[in-house]
């Protein structure tokens, strides 16, 4: 039995962030599904699938990687969500 290796706490981090940020996407997908489900499903799934990874050069890779997809979500729901606003305050406002 191998000893039980700490978890790793950026990695940890990154799939907390995943999930707050999955819970913004409330609307359904063509399926009927909450794309919030979707996400954290798939998220699960990413992370659990690199959980016995060992080796630290591909460690770091995922997490830069994961991070940096996280940001560019991150960036264009705002975005996104920065012009509906701006839509529904020009309609407002006329």
């Amino acid at each position: 039995m191998r000893p039980a290796r700490p978890p790793n706490r950026e990695a940890l981090r990154l799939y907390r962030e995943v999930l707050r940020t999955a819970k913004c996407f409330y609307w359904p997908n063509d399926d009927g599904e909450q794309w919030s489900v979707v996400l954290r499903r798939n998220a699960r799934k990413e992370f659990e699938a690199a959980r016995e990874e060992t080796d630290p050069l591909i460690i770091a890779r995922l997490l830069v990687v994961g991070r940096d997809c996280l940001h560019e979500v991150q960036h264009r729901f705002n975005a996104m969500e920065d012009a509906i606003r701006e839509r529904v305050n020009k309609t407002r406002n006329n």
